[in-house]
């Protein structure tokens, strides 16, 4: 299988794609990663439309789309973009287009780009399940070619660019009959139509493969850029983004998982960042994510080539003689990757307690910073102690494990609460069951070292991985290997790391540790988002740390903040990257001109009722073309078809057709209720400490 889907797996390296010519802005080839978002306002209304532009691009959108269901909005660009120019803002428009060729062939005529989504666009969607032969299918193609082919021929006329834009949840009845709801189903989706782009010699094409699922967003951009190249293709741009992202921390998460990912390999010429918010609040996120790679090839370390030698039973191990003779008995290509990176496998792991194997990621809290430490205080890490009950009680971001360093914790710990120490510290508590030791590479490798029984940790980095070590850890069934690096390239080097296990052979689950400060917490929230996510995506990872850089001289409570941003930014991970699901999921359409109802006060209203439904996905989409599709993952969906309506959904089928907005959230609970998925709020009797 060819699985080369970008310049380097080690090297930042950007993708050189065409350069695309959109109004006075272009984008791929040398140009920077551009930003772009979307309106919310009806586009009906021109100067809402013109102010709300305005205030995207003051916060840096340097591309804006505006949907345009219709002829009469697809018209009404026009008066947006007089309306723009005559305030002296020049900023490219894109026209948002998805069920109707006539809008769009109006709207390429009047501005920079056209969005079609290949799945709505002269396609069928009904949700049938059809079998369709090699020539009815071949047939199907021919039909949609005779639809598309003014669209292209205008576009070519005008100088005007096309985006290309799969989305998970709404490929055609035809595609899913012969692809299935998959990474492949969408790449091909989008080749179809741009093999009939090419056919008319236009080449001013964009794509994107977008989806709430992260793993499938990941797998679905990766097997494009392969078959492009496969199929002898242009290099044409790449739009990223993860759709449906959601709000606040939790959408800001997910899109750093799916789009920081992507742009760690240097996948990507633009980016737009989808959530549930005010349009303007979207650019500021895309800019950070993009931000970090502007001097990433320069400040990165070069990463290194793992050599080793599988031993030989009965022999005198060539990793023993390569280690001992310094040279290098094997060498292997930092790009010659061993998993698949078009579709999830988690990496194999044996059990250690209750790491690797089918166990979920576990999350260790790092408590070794404060200078006491006390019952309260471990509300930092999930465990919240009620002084009038004298006991504890573990919220769903309840850490697994604590790190105490040298001073381990001076009273009992809460059920389900394991502790990790030094190994000094270990050894000077007399090895006691209940502490699992920290070692270093030196400990570990000493002659006959003492050990705990059941469950070791071990600090290391891809620099350590010699062949000595490696040998010895494939036989070592106590120890989880705790990786960490300082690369500013962090991520590709970890995941060598992880490469060279697999190489040789090592099946220890490894636990992700990284240190940030928490100086500007939007930025680490978004880097660490991309360096631990980027691995979990990948299958790789079976518990992550997040650290602070504070001191102990730095007062209590600063740390304990850290901490705790800290310790619930770690599950938020986990559940964006679809490792471990320890909270309610809302799959939410960023606001546009086709909402039937205000996105933002809903979803704030229907996570106020439900949000203590662990792992329970709720899509709430504005309007109908954004609905039963965009929800494909959704276990129940609440989407508006008309002004004060809603239907309900159970996954993919509408249960309830024309619900009254007031009604519709107590209706949709009722829905979980009849399937055993509601649950009441527990109520504390007593506010715990802190």
């Amino acid at each position: 299988m060819n699985k080369t889907y970008c310049p380097s797996l080690t090297e930042y390296k950007r993708r050189l794609s065409r350069e695309v010519k959109i109004g006075d802005l272009p984008m791929g080839g040398l140009n920077p990663i551009r930003v772009q978002s979307m309106t919310t306002v009806d586009t009906m209304d021109t100067l809402g439309s013109v102010e709300q532009t305005l205030r995207m691009v003051e916060a840096g959108c340097e591309y804006v789309r505006i949907t345009a269901p219709s002829v009469k909005e697809a018209q009404n660009l026009l008066e947006i973009r007089k309306e723009l120019r005559r305030r002296g803002c020049t900023v490219p428009l894109i026209a948002d287009i998805h069920f109707t060729p006539n809008a769009a062939e109006l709207a390429a005529r009047i501005v920079e780009k056209v969005r079609v989504n290949p799945g709505n666009y002269a396609d069928k969607k009904k949700f049938d399940v059809i079998e369709y032969t090699d020539s009815s299918y071949a047939a199907e193609v021919d039909r949609i070619r005779e639809r598309f082919r003014p669209l292209v021929q205008i576009c070519k006329q005008y100088g005007t660019a096309m985006r290309i834009g799969t989305n998970h949840g709404s490929l055609s009845d035809r595609i899913l009959s012969r692809y299935g709801d998959t990474p492949l189903g969408m790449v091909e989706s989008a080749l179809e139509f741009l093999r009939l782009c090419e056919e008319e010699n236009y080449y001013d094409v964009v794509l994107s493969m977008k989806a709430s699922n992260t793993q499938v967003m990941v797998q679905a951009y990766r097997l494009l850029v392969q078959k492009l190249d496969e199929e002898g293709l242009q290099p044409y741009p790449l739009h990223l983004g993860v759709t449906e992202a959601g709000e606040a921390e939790d959408g800001r998460i997910k899109s750093a998982v799916g789009i920081g990912t992507l742009l760690e390999d240097g996948l990507g010429d633009t980016v737009r960042v989808s959530l549930t918010e005010a349009p303007e609040a979207e650019a500021p996120v895309a800019r950070m994510l993009i931000n970090r790679y502007t001097h990433r090839a320069e400040e990165a370390s070069p990463i290194s080539v793992v050599s080793y030698q599988l031993p030989v039973v009965g022999q005198e191990s060539d990793a023993d003689s390569a280690s001992r003779n310094g040279t290098d008995n094997q060498q292997l290509s930092t790009d010659n990757s061993p998993i698949n990176p078009f579709q999830y496998h988690r990496r194999d792991t044996h059990e250690v307690l209750n790491f690797g194997g089918l166990n979920v990621p576990r999350v260790i809290t790092d408590l070794s910073r404060l200078p006491r430490l006390e019952y309260a205080d471990l509300r930092a890490a999930g465990h919240l102690y009620s002084s009038f009950l004298d006991k504890f009680q573990m919220s769903d971001l309840g850490a697994d494990y604590i790190y105490t360093g040298e001073r381990p914790v001076p009273f009992m710990l809460p059920n389900g609460l394991r502790e990790i120490v030094t190994h000094t510290a270990w050894l000077d508590a007399g090895r006691r069951s209940e502490h699992y030791p920290l070692l270093t590479i030196d400990s570990y490798m000493a002659d006959n070292p003492q050990l705990h029984p059941e469950l070791n940790f071990l600090l290391m980095d891809l620099a350590t991985l010699d062949a000595k070590l490696l040998a010895q850890l494939r036989t070592e069934r106590r120890v989880v290997l705790v990786l960490e690096t300082t690369n500013v390239h962090a991520m590709p080097e970890m995941r060598q790391a992880f490469f060279a296990l697999i190489r040789a052979g090592v099946t220890s689950p490894v636990v992700v540790r990284r240190i940030y400060s928490m100086n500007n917490p939007a930025q680490t929230q978004l880097d660490a988002a991309t360096d631990v996510g980027g691995l979990l995506i990948d299958g790789l990872g079976d518990g992550i740390s997040l650290c602070t850089d504070l001191l102990p001289a730095h007062d209590q409570e600063a740390l304990l903040r850290d901490i705790d941003g800290f310790n619930q930014l770690s599950f938020g991970i986990l559940q964006a990257a679809r490792t471990r699901m320890s909270k309610t999921e809302y799959i939410s359409c960023p606001s546009c001109g086709r909402t039937l109802f205000d996105l933002q006060e809903t979803t704030a209203k229907i996570r106020l009722r439900t949000d203590h439904l662990k792992g329970v996905k709720i899509g709430i989409m504005g309007c109908i073309v954004n609905g039963p599709g965009e929800m494909a993952d959704a276990d129940y969906g609440y989407v508006g078809v008309g002004k004060g309506k809603i239907a309900l959904y159970r996954g993919q089928e509408v249960i309830k057709k024309a619900v009254p907005e007031e009604r519709a959230v107590d209706e949709l609970i009722e829905l979980m209720r009849e399937d055993g998925k509601w649950v009441d709020k527990e109520v504390l009797e007593e506010p715990v400490a802190g």
